[in-house]
Order: structure tokens, then C-alpha cells, then sequence
């Protein structure tokens, strides 16, 4: 049978064309990046969400014990 049966030639060239599909897709894939942007966008956006919390979390003792502070020497003064 081999190559000379018609069979055969149109399954291998179905197998080209699904393999040519592939290549394509896969170099598509690679090489597409109209979301990575979008992405990064995000990360960079979260990154400093968690740092503002973070510095938040980190002067708010700070900040309560300032006003305890101001509101102490206010009654002290009153007094």
C-alpha cells in the first residue's frame, strides 16, 4: 500500500497542515503579549495596595499615641 495508496497521501497531509497549525499556535502563544501589560498593571497595583496597608498598619500606633498626646496635654491645660 505505502505512499502510492490516496489514503495515505491525504492523512499525511492533513498530519503537515495540523502540524503547520500547531507551530503556528505555538508561535503565536510565544510571541503575543497585548495582555501582559494588563498584568503587570495589576501586579504593580497590588504591590503598592499592600504597601500602603502595610505603612498604615505600621504608623497606626503612632498616630494614637501623637493624639493621646495632643489630647492629654489639651486637658491638662484646661485643667
Amino acid at each position: 500500500m505505502g505512499l502510492a495508496n490516496p489514503e495515505c497521501r491525504g492523512n499525511l497531509n492533513e498530519e503537515k497542515q495540523n502540524m503547520k497549525n500547531m507551530k503556528q499556535l505555538l508561535s503565536n502563544l510565544i510571541n503575543e503579549d497585548s495582555g501582559q501589560d494588563l498584568i503587570e498593571y495589576a501586579l504593580v497595583a497590588a504591590l503598592v495596595g499592600l504597601g500602603a496597608v502595610a505603612a498604615m498598619k505600621g504608623l497606626s500606633n503612632s498616630i494614637g499615641n501623637t493624639f493621646n498626646g495632643v489630647g492629654n496635654s489639651l486637658t491638662n491645660a484646661v485643667a
